[in-house]
């Protein structure tokens, strides 16, 4: 029994070194060459925004005493978005009172001027260009109180005298759309725009129907593309959404970011009816760089590189196993799965791909 047993084991062990010997049969994927139309494309990041985007601010400084408006609605332009309270700063208040009280004095010594020029003129005493001297002097004294008077109060209320409609204390859009932003709220200090600061920001307002892709393509690809191209936007928001743009801008100047020159381009955006979009939402430009119709075409895992020369294996035979010919092609265009052969091969026939696994 035992030796029985000491056989088989023997038997088996050389079956199995026999099998282990025998050298593998090797099976490659066969593709046959197709026409195809390929197109080399490129993938800028960027995001949507609106083309004119506004930042309302106050014409004074001051506190926001009421917000009519609120992110999300519509306004028109010199559509009323908020009212402030005028805080005047003492040293102007004071200096615009002694202008006023200046004027009172002024104005009552020309009245009293003109009384007496007046007087002398009925009793011939005074040529008449002296008493249309005084004249002037009273309605220039008028003019000079009346004009500290609404100074005052343009210091004290934010309201000029001679044309109330046009209130400072009144924050309006200077523009039609949607607001995208109102970053006070009642109580907030507010100061006008001037040199020495950009001034408080009270609401941003957006035409949301004239929107933009705004990306940055890299230097080795800025080259390729021209205004007038055709541009499709895919949104990360919405998955199904693809949206027809058109290049409209490439900036004339690079930027190094991470080592790398970027371009800033603009596309501008062709949004369907009824569709919403957001300002800031990510998005993917696709343009297309390159294209051929109708190309000789195989994947490019058939290729085999040799310094500078490109090779396919055709298949010669496959019964009992595969056989290959190496042949020099001469490549075109890839889209990243297939390649345009521009010679070497003609339509039908089979090349070599990967080895399969068994």
């Amino acid at each position: 029994m035992g030796i029985v047993l000491i056989a088989a084991l023997f038997v088996g062990t050389f079956v199995f070194l026999y099998q282990k010997s025998k050298p593998k049969l090797e099976v490659y994927e066969i593709h046959t060459t197709s026409l195809a139309d390929l197109e080399k494309k490129t993938i800028v990041t960027g995001k949507i925004e609106p083309r004119d985007e506004v930042n309302i601010k106050p014409q004074i400084s001051g506190i926001v005493a009421e917000l009519y408006k609120t992110a999300g609605e519509m306004v028109r332009k010199d559509e009323v978005i908020a009212k402030l309270k005028v805080i005047p700063e003492m040293a102007s208040l004071s200096s615009a009172e002694n202008r006023v009280r200046l004027g009172e004095i002024t104005l009552r010594q020309a009245k009293t001027d003109h009384e007496r020029m007046k007087k002398l003129y009925d009793e011939r005493v005074i040529s008449a260009e002296e008493y249309e001297r005084s004249e002037v002097a009273l309605r220039q004294a008028e003019a000079e109180l009346s004009a500290s008077r609404d100074a005052l109060n343009i210091l004290r209320e934010g309201i000029s005298l001679s044309n109330a409609k046009m209130s400072t204390t009144l924050v309006r859009s200077t523009i039609d759309g949607l607001i995208l932003d109102v970053p006070v709220k009642v109580g907030n200090s507010v100061i006008l725009s001037n040199s020495f600061n950009d001034g408080t920001t009270v609401a941003t307002v957006a035409d949301m129907s004239n929107l933009i892709f705004r990306g940055s393509i890299d230097e080795t690809e800025v080259g390729r593309i021209t205004e007038g191209m055709p541009v499709v936007i895919t949104v990360g928001a919405l998955q199904d959404l693809r949206l027809e743009a058109r290049l409209e801008y490439i900036s004339p100047k690079g930027v190094e970011t991470n080592g790398a020159n970027q371009f800033e381009i603009k596309a501008a955006i062709v949004v369907p009816e009824g569709q919403t979009l957001r300002s800031g939402y990510g998005a993917n430009a696709e343009i297309v760089l390159d294209r051929v119709q109708q190309a000789v075409s195989v994947p490019e895992s058939a290729l085999d590189f040799v310094g500078d020369t490109t090779f396919v294996y055709l298949l010669t035979d496959s019964v009992p196993r595969q056989r290959f010919e190496r042949r020099q092609v001469v490549t075109g265009l890839s889209d990243g799965i297939r390649v345009e052969i521009k010679s070497g091969l003609s339509v039908g026939e089979k090349v070599r791909g990967i080895l399969k696994l068994d």
